[in-house]
């Protein structure tokens, strides 16, 4: 296997990647990866950057490119933000980053996951190392789109942008029973209602939970019969969204404590000691607003996942309502599908969808979790 084997049914990107990563003459320095979520952004950008460390153009064998892949190449950083919106500190960084000559490999390269929260000020932090990066330096940003909206005109206009597109279905399912070991009917199944999202179909196929919490997201429409309901499923969505942020985070938060101490030089005795306490009391503070920020991300986007599950619903109805020969995107769910078509008229299937992409926009403004979900069930109950 090659590393373009990792890169899920994107076969023009990987024709133009995999040129640029053999030909010199067809390589610029910075690249722009956009596509819907789950399209393989970053497994894309991942991969090119393997390519290009790779003396055969990622031949999937050699150190080089295993290095890459596991994430622990020398020359080959991947800048993952966990926040709400990566700051300019962290711009100036990676920008500290960019100017460094490569140790052991052909490039320096700076992969950067969901560029699109780049803030105005972080972007132009990051421009002038765009415009005139040092020779062996490769920027990759990843981005939903290349929409002003979504990315600056001034980092999009110094980037080649590749464009991914939604895998099909039959490519997810492949892949999931190649590479996962998962067995053909759940991969069937899992790529069938993951709207094209590679890892989430993974997730799907190999977690319980996961099912269990797209199965209450699906069943909240057809609950909802007044006020009290839509408030009562409210609080049951956030809940589960913050039980589930608060699993992801656990672990490593701890062991994220437990190192900081330890460098600190927690249990300390001697000269210093009192000087290092109020260092590490700093750093502790600046530990916990990370993680804090963390956390909430991880929750919004749990609380988002539902909020998609809601969508396709809403979706699958008008299709059904319409006779639309179309798949569904929750085929699963056929039958409740079928009997909200019957119930509600197109118009208000439309309201309940909009409703449902208003909560979506509401949490991207920072508006408070329970407040925007509370609003969106209550729209569903009209």
């Amino acid at each position: 296997m090659t590393v373009w084997d990792e890169v899920v049914g994107q076969p023009e990107a990987v024709a133009e990647l995999r040129a640029a990563a053999s030909d010199p003459a067809s390589m610029t320095h910075a690249w722009l990866f956009t596509g819907p979520a789950g399209s393989g952004r970053s497994v894309a950008a991942r991969a090119f950057a393997a390519a290009l460390q790779c003396p055969s153009s990622g031949c999937g064998e050699c150190p080089a490119c295993h290095t890459v892949m596991a994430g622990t190449h020398a020359d080959v950083r991947e800048i993952v933000p966990e926040g709400l919106s990566i700051s300019v500190k962290e711009t100036r960084a990676l920008v500290q980053l960019a100017a460094r000559r490569p140790s052991t490999g052909r490039f320096q390269i700076l992969v950067l996951q969901d560029a699109d929260r780049l803030g105005e000020r972080a972007a132009n932090a990051l421009l002038k190392a765009v415009e005139e990066p040092a020779p062996e330096t490769v920027f990759l940003l990843c981005s939903p789109s290349d929409h002003p909206d979504d990315m600056p005109v001034t980092i999009r206009s110094r980037c080649r942008v590749v464009a991914l597109r939604t895998p099909s279905p039959a490519a997810i399912a492949g892949v999931l029973v190649a590479r996962d070991g998962i067995d053909a009917s759940t991969a069937a199944w899992a790529a069938s209602v993951a709207g094209g999202h590679v890892g989430r179909a993974r997730r799907l196929a190999l977690d319980a939970d996961a099912r269990a919490r797209r199965e209450k997201s699906l069943g909240i429409p057809l609950r909802l019969h007044g006020l009290g309901d839509a408030f009562a499923l409210a609080s049951q969505l956030v809940v589960s969204a913050r039980e589930e942020a608060v699993a992801l985070s656990e672990t490593r938060d701890a062991a994220e404590r437990e190192e900081l101490a330890v460098a600190m030089g927690a249990g300390g005795v001697g000269k210093g000691v009192a000087a290092a306490a109020r260092s590490a009391k700093a750093a502790e503070r600046e530990l916990e607003k990370r993680q804090k920020s963390r956390s909430t991300r991880n929750q919004r986007d749990a609380i988002d996942r539902s909020l998609v599950d809601l969508a396709g619903f809403f979706r699958d109805v008008l299709v059904a309502g319409s006779g639309a020969a179309v798949a569904l995107a929750n085929p699963d769910r056929a039958s409740d599908i079928r009997q909200a078509a019957s119930q509600w008229s197109p118009e208000s299937v439309l309201q309940r969808l909009e409703a449902v992409l208003a909560c979506r926009e509401a949490l991207e403004q920072n508006v408070k979790p329970e407040i925007a979900v509370e609003a969106m069930l209550v729209a569903l109950t009209r």
